[in-house]
This record gives structure tokens, C-alpha cells and sequence, in this order.
């Protein structure tokens, strides 16, 4: 066995060395056939003589001959950064000792080992292995490994292996009345310290039955569920066997699992312990593989993965004697791929009333008790299917903002946040969710639908008045700004606490989609916040991504604050980040490069090339290969895209980074992997078919569709907001396409949710209606099927001359008392 701190090298298409040591990524700078130790007592191996880190004067230095560029690389393997003394005994062999006689004992992570933040979109651990290991509390863990073998063994009793070749479909399959007996339930809900698969779709168990349909489904290659059924059963009892006798790999060849690798990981995990560590997302597990040893697994099957994974913890002494679950909890605890936790605020009852339940019982409770247990659901398309029907008296519009709001409680994950408020002002408590999650409690006389939680009533407070809470939601979101200023505002000595920014989903995506494809667009309707969410993003992404703190970057500052301006400021003038508008005078040399008039010394003009915006960025990424460098492109798709990019189409993809090419200069020009294009498109310009194919295929493209959640709730008069913009959209939608919605943005001028009749007379009369009837091409008819007859006067082809007060009660009228009609 060995003890994990070799040191592995992968070469990028541009030539730089990524060095992969002790969990942690690195680009090397090779020596130029001698390695430097500092005079008196610096202790670190250098390749650079300009090194800043270099200690005393040059004529103290001791330089020795490094012929085969690997002496750092014997330092590291000696030992961790903790063991001084293995590695010290590997340079009083190799004779290397500083100015004062004292052998080095590590590696300058200046000039020879830069600390990368990231490869390949795989995020660096915060830790080293070693340390991270060191650190593990493993007696902590000792109830818990109980816990999952009485877990594991109900399994195999109440789904014994013998009984699998003549299982019905009911019993393993979700949707049915009796789906709490499934071994698809007890996977998903009924073994809450095994490794969750709770959430994503129902589709995870590759076959399950469709309340909302009233149907099996399962994938399409089956002429029906018995065919599914006994295909998908004798997969499952085949992955057993070649995982027992052959090794997971052998599953990928298994096509009737290939959609259910969450399900079937956990199902070997209880059959067949050893042969796995129980990963079930093929992200994380990738991630774990390449933390491990450095190898890029994400060409590999993902049962592949789960043997090498598998491999690399049995050869590692480090984990000899770790139960698999241990490891897993270990490894999901150091790479911790998605560190951000979901934070909602979760009123407890009218008025807090049920707050002293929550805190004794230690969990959180919401009603709709009419909809049942949630668990019963399959797929959110049967949830809403389900809530709808609990009530189907009730207004459509109001009905979708609620289930909306019940099913992000059901989605909580251990780990995550919740707020408990009373009324607008008032914080009552933090609560973090535990393994339990969401549990329905039947013996509750009301407010059944429970997610259980470890109280802190350090939080309670009330609010400043600019951070009070509008709007009469049961469950919703929490900004970032909100969350800090309740962390800030926590009572008592233990205030002082680690930063937690909350989860974005969103932005967690887009970081996903920068890190694979390195060109992302967010294109919508207008109003739907993309240029707003670009430079909240930007601000964030590189707030965090960069390692080291930069003076004025607060990542959560509120938009549009003084100290959010500073921010983005900060992160221009360093480079980091760049915006520019593409319009349709732009060009190739604005971009890229171009000859520019300049003076010449005899007074007249004369041609001088001059790099563009784009060039200059990739200059000064090349020369800071371990921070990320951003290109905020607004309105991307008002300029012409295959002129301004020119050669760049094709070296932005991932694959072609650092592939050099010739300009019409006869410059060479190559693109870093360390630059990254966010761009924006508005698609009532333009669609997004009607792009350049060749764009099309290099970039992620994420819609950004109007959000009525941030709106309901908020009233102007007798309008909600939130129920006025979804009627409006749903007829817009039915005329014209989802492409010329109208964006929640109009209604939110400061970024706050409009609150007088004035401003919202003002908003509809100048921005709303000249957009609508630009959308209908002054055809009045299909206005006043958006407005109404009392706004639009479809004889006269004009817009009514309504009071304020009267054109807030119409829109009340159409679209709120007529909605769906």
C-alpha cells in the first residue's frame, strides 16, 4: 500500500505542466537545470533567481545543478507538508541546504508550484489529502457506521436477494398506492444515513408509475411496463452478480441501468458492501477520482470510475480498516463539491404561532395537509398535478406560486438553511437540516408537512427596516444581502462565524457551464434581468474563484449598492473582468486587432496595429495562468458574430485552448483556458435560431424566463403584482411565442418590487404598453386581448386616457378577476 504522495504531471494542449500532488493542483514552472535555496533561513526550493520570495542577498543564495528538472518533485514525495522530517531527509541526501546550513524542507508556490484554484472545471479542496485526513473525526462517525450496517441489513431482509427474480413491479416502483413498501421508496426515503439519491426525478428509477398520467413510465425502447420491468429487474440482479464476482465496471455494459446509475450505486452499496464507495453523483465521483490521483476520469464509464475510486482508496494506507461508508462521508466532507447551501425563510403558522412546536419538536412545518404526503409523488409533474387537484376551486395562477413555494421545502437537503420569521420583521431562529429531511407527521393536528432541523435561536432579532421582508409568502428565498445581515446580527459570543453564502441555483449552473464550455449566453425576453445577472454573477464567480482576497470585492454586495459598484470597479482596473456592447458597427478590430490612425513624428497620420479588447485579456490571462479572466459580452447577438470573431470561433472551444494560430497580421495568437465569455441576448431582437450555427455549437446557452416569484405577493391597490405579470405572459405566450414575454424587471425599478398606483400607471403607459405594441404591430385587437377592452380601444386604435387609480383597478379587472378566460 502507498501512501497517496506521488506526484502526478498532465501536459495541457498549450504546453503548461499541471502537477497534481496530496489532493491539491498546481502548474509547474520547470528549472533551468539548477534549483535555488535562499540565504539564512528560508526553506523553500526555487527555480527562479527573480523570485520575490527569494530571502537575503544573491552572493548568500546556494544554487545547486538540477540536470533532470525532479528535485522538487522528490521533495514532495518524501513526504507531506506536515512531515518536515521525511522531507528534510530527502535534502540532506540530495545535499540541499539553505545559506545557514539547514536542509529545505519545501516548495516555492511562486516560481516552481503555483497553486492552481481549479483544472477542467473540477474544483481544488480547500485541504490538502493529508491534512484533510488528519482533520477527519472518524470517532464521530462510529454511531453513524452503525447506523448505515442496520440500514444496510433491513435492506436485505425486506428486499432479500433470492426474492428478486420474482418481484413484482409494485414493489420496487414509486407512484403506486403502496409506495411506501417499494424498494424504490426505501432507496429514496427510507434510508436517510445511507448516501441520498432524494430529489432530481422519479426518471432515476427507470421506472415508476405517473399519477398525473395515470401510466407506467420507462424508457421508450420498452413496448410496455411488463417488458420494462423484467428487463430492468434482471439488470439490477446482474449488476449484483458482476459486481460480487467480476468488479462494478462490468455495469456499464448493463444497458436496462444505464439511466439509473444513483439508484443502482446504492443498491450494490447494500448487496454487495465491498465493492464500491457508495458516490452517487457521476460529477462528484469524477471529481473524487481526479482529487485522488490526478487522472482525468471523465472520458470513463461511470462504473469504471467507481472501480478505479475503488482501487485507489484500497491502495492507500491512509483508509486501511475505513468502513465504505466512512469513506464516502469523508470524501463528500474534503471535495464537498456543491459547498453552497440552500437558505429559505419558512414562516411557522400566522404569525409565528407555531414557532414553540417547530423549536421542541426540532423541525419546521408548513400546511397544505390537503395535498397529502409529498413522498407519494414520483416527479414534480405529479406533485402540481396533486396540488391542483387538492383544490381545483382555487385561482390557477395562486395555485402554481404556491406549489411552487411547498415543493422547494420538500427539496431541502441536509445541510441547508432555514429562516424561521414571524410577520415582516422578525427573526425567531436559524435552523440547519438534518438527515431526516422532510418527514410527514401524521400525528400533527395540522401543518403535517414537516422538514426536520437543529435549532439556533443565537439568530433571533429583528430586522432593520431596510432589510423587512414584503410580500405574504409561506416559504421563499433568502438574498444574500438578507443573509448576511442576519449573520451579522446574531447575538452572543459565538457571532463570530464562518461566511456561508447561500446557494444559487442559477449561478451554480452557470459555473457548471462556464467550467465546461468556457462560453456561456443568457438570453430572454426583456426585462428578465440578464445583464442584472451577468454582473451579479461576474462579481460573485470571480469574488470567489480568484483565492486571494482584492480590496473592494465583496461577492454578496447588494446590486446596485455603492459597495457593489466598487466591486465590479475593482475587478476591472485589475483585469479581470471586461465588458463590452456588441452593436452593429463593431467589428474584427475592436475585438481582436486592427491598424488604427495615429500621428506620425512628421505630423501627418500613419497605420499602427493595436490589439483588441479580446487580445488583451488573453495577454494578460497567459501571464496569470492560475486566475480566471472574465469577458462580459452585452448584446451579443447585435453584432455579427462571424466577423468580429473571426479565427476565434474555433479556439474557443475547450479542446483548442492554447492552440496557437496566425493572424492576418502575422501575429501568433492563441486562447488561454483561463478566459471565460458570459454574453447576453435579448431574444425579442433576435432568436436564438437565427444564430450563426458555428456559434451556436460552441456555446452554452441558459434562458432566463420572467420570474413571478419575486413579484407575488407585492401589491399596488388590489394588483398582484406576481398573478398580473403571469395572466399577462400566459396571453402574450398564447399570441405570439414565450420569446416575447414581458420580464419581471419592468416592475421592479431599484431592483424593488414597484408600490404605488403612480409608478405602476407609469410603468405600464411607458415601457410595457409601447413594448406590447411594438410586439403587435399596432394591431389593436391582439392588444386589447392582452390589456382588455377598457384599456385598448380597439375602434378608435388607441389607448384609453385612464386616471392612475383607474388604470391599476382595469389591470386588477382583466387580469387578475379574468385570468384564464
Amino acid at each position: 500500500m502507498g501512501t497517496g504522495l506521488s506526484v502526478t504531471i498532465n501536459e495541457t494542449p498549450d504546453g503548461r505542466r499541471i502537477v497534481h500532488y496530496d489532493g491539491q493542483s498546481y502548474e509547474l514552472t520547470s528549472s533551468s537545470d539548477e534549483v535555488i535555496c535562499p540565504a539564512s533561513d528560508g526553506t523553500a526550493l526555487h527555480h527562479s533567481r527573480t523570485c520575490t520570495h527569494m530571502l537575503g542577498y544573491e552572493d548568500g543564495w546556494k544554487v545547486y545543478p538540477d540536470p533532470g528538472g525532479d528535485l522538487w518533485q522528490g521533495l514532495l514525495e518524501a513526504g507531506s507538508a506536515d512531515d518536515v522530517r521525511g522531507r528534510q531527509a530527502f535534502a540532506e541526501d540530495a545535499g540541499l541546504r539553505n545559506g545557514a546550513g539547514r536542509p529545505v524542507s519545501k516548495v516555492c508556490q511562486t516560481c516552481t508550484l503555483v497553486p492552481l484554484p481549479g483544472v477542467g472545471g473540477i474544483t481544488t479542496p480547500a485541504k490538502p489529502l493529508s491534512k484533510a485526513l488528519a482533520e477527519f473525526d472518524r470517532a464521530a462517525h462510529v454511531d453513524q457506521i452503525s447506523e448505515a450496517d442496520a440500514e444496510i441489513a433491513q435492506v436485505v431482509r425486506d428486499f432479500p436477494l433470492d426474492g428478486w427474480p420474482t418481484m413484482p413491479l409494485e414493489r420496487y416502483a414509486l407512484g403506486t398506492d403502496a409506495y411506501k413498501q417499494s424498494f424504490s421508496y426505501r432507496m429514496e426515503y427510507g434510508t436517510p444515513t445511507l448516501c441520498s439519491i432524494r430529489g432530481r426525478t422519479a426518471g432515476k428509477n427507470i421506472i415508476y408509475w405517473s399519477k398525473k398520467h395515470g401510466t407506467w413510465k420507462h424508457p421508450a425502447e420498452y413496448s410496455d411496463e411488463t417488458e420494462a420491468w423484467e428487463r430492468v429487474r434482471a439488470g439490477f440482479m446482474q449488476a449484483f452478480e458482476s459486481a460480487r464476482d467480476d468488479g462494478v465496471a462490468y455495469v456499464d455494459a448493463i444497458d436496462e441501468l444505464r439511466t439509473g446509475f444513483a439508484i443502482t450505486t446504492k443498491a450494490i452499496s447494500c448487496y454487495v458492501p465491498d465493492a464500491l464507495i457508495p458516490v452517487t453523483s457521476k460529477d462528484h465521483l469524477r471529481a473524487c477520482v481526479f482529487h485522488l490521483s490526478g487522472q482525468d476520469a471523465s472520458k470513463l464509464d461511470p462504473f469504471a470510475a467507481q472501480e478505479l475510486l475503488k482501487q485507489l482508496v484500497d491502495t492507500d494506507a491512509r483508509f486501511a480498516g475505513w468502513h465504505p461508508y466512512e469513506v464516502a462521508w469523508f470524501l463528500d466532507e474534503w471535495v464537498n463539491p456543491s459547498s453552497d447551501p440552500t437558505i429559505l425563510m419558512v414562516a411557522p403558522g400566522e404569525r409565528g404561532r407555531l414557532w414553540s412546536d417547530c423549536l421542541e419538536g426540532g423541525y419546521i412545518c408548513v400546511g397544505w395537509d390537503e395535498v397529502g404526503e409529498l413522498t407519494r409523488f414520483g416527479t414534480e409533474e405529479d406533485f402540481r398535478a396533486g396540488f391542483d387537484a387538492a383544490d381545483p376551486h382555487k385561482h390557477k395562477p395562486t395555485n402554481t406560486a404556491k406549489a411552487r413555494e411547498l415543493w422547494r421545502f420538500f427539496q431541502l437537503r441536509p445541510g441547508d438553511r432555514v429562516i424561521a420569521n414571524r410577520g415582516h420583521k422578525e427573526i425567531l431562529g436559524v435552523g440547519t437540516v438534518t438527515s431526516e429531511g422532510y418527514q410527514w407527521r401524521p400525528e400533527r393536528p395540522e401543518y403535517r408537512n414537516t422538514v426536520s432541523v437543529d435549532w439556533d435561536t443565537s439568530y433571533a432579532q429583528i430586522l432593520p427596516v431596510s432589510q423587512q421582508l414584503r410580500g405574504q409568502k409561506t416559504v421563499q428565498d433568502v438574498s444574500a444581502d438578507l443573509w448576511q445581515t442576519i449573520q451579522a446580527r446574531r447575538q452572543g459570543p459565538s457571532a463570530e462565524v464562518k461566511q456561508v453564502i447561500p446557494d444559487d441555483p442559477l449561478f451554480d449552473q452557470l459555473s457548471r457551464l462556464l467550467a465546461r464550455k468556457g462560453l456561456v449566453v443568457l438570453y430572454g425576453p426583456p426585462g428578465t434581468g440578464k445583464t442584472y445577472t451577468s454582473l451579479r454573477f461576474a462579481l460573485r464567480w470571480l469574488g470567489s474563484q480568484l483565492g486571494e482576497p482584492i480590496e473592494d470585492v465583496q461577492p454578496l454586495a447588494k446590486y446596485g449598492t455603492p459597495t457593489f459598484q466598487k466591486g465590479l470597479t475593482a475587478l476591472q482596473e485589475t483585469g479581470y473582468l471586461t465588458q463590452v456592447t456588441f452593436h452593429p458597427a463593431y467589428g474584427y478590430e475592436d475585438f481582436i486587432e486592427g491598424f488604427r490612425p495615429a500621428e506620425s513624428d512628421g505630423g501627418g497620420l500613419r497605420l499602427v496595429l493595436r490589439d483588441g479588447v479580446f487580445k488583451r485579456v488573453c495577454e494578460a490571462a497567459r501571464a496569470n495562468p492560475e486566475r480566471p479572466y472574465l469577458v462580459l459580452i452585452d448584446e451579443i447577438n447585435r453584432g455579427d458574430i462571424p466577423k468580429i470573431l473571426g479565427e476565434l470561433i474555433t479556439l474557443l472551444e475547450p479542446d483548442k485552448r492554447g492552440m496557437q494560430v496566425t493572424l492576418p497580421s502575422g501575429r501568433t495568437f492563441a486562447v488561454p483556458s483561463n478566459v471565460y465569455i458570459l454574453g447576453t441576448m435579448n431574444t425579442a431582437d433576435r432568436s436564438i435560431r437565427l444564430l450563426d450555427s458555428a456559434l451556436r455549437r460552441r456555446f452554452a446557452f441558459h434562458e432566463l424566463l420572467p420570474d413571478t416569484d419575486v413579484l407575488d405577493g407585492q401589491k399596488v391597490g388590489d394588483v398582484d403584482l406576481g398573478l398580473l405579470l403571469r395572466e399577462l405572459n400566459s396571453r402574450v405566450v398564447k399570441e405570439l411565442g414565450r420569446e416575447r414575454q414581458i420580464g419581471h424587471s419592468f416592475f421592479m425599478p431599484g431592483g424593488e418590487p414597484v408600490d404605488s398606483e403612480s409608478d405602476l400607471a407609469a410603468i405600464v403607459r411607458t415601457e410595457v404598453l409601447p413594448l406590447l405594441q411594438e410586439y403587435a404591430y399596432d394591431d389593436y385587437s391582439m392588444l386589447s386581448r392582452f390589456l382588455g377592452q377598457e384599456i385598448v380601444d380597439i375602434q378608435a386604435h388607441t389607448v384609453a386616457g385612464l386616471s392612475d387609480e383607474r388604470l391599476v383597478e382595469a389591470l386588477s379587472s382583466e387580469l387578475q378577476a379574468n385570468a384564464g378566460e
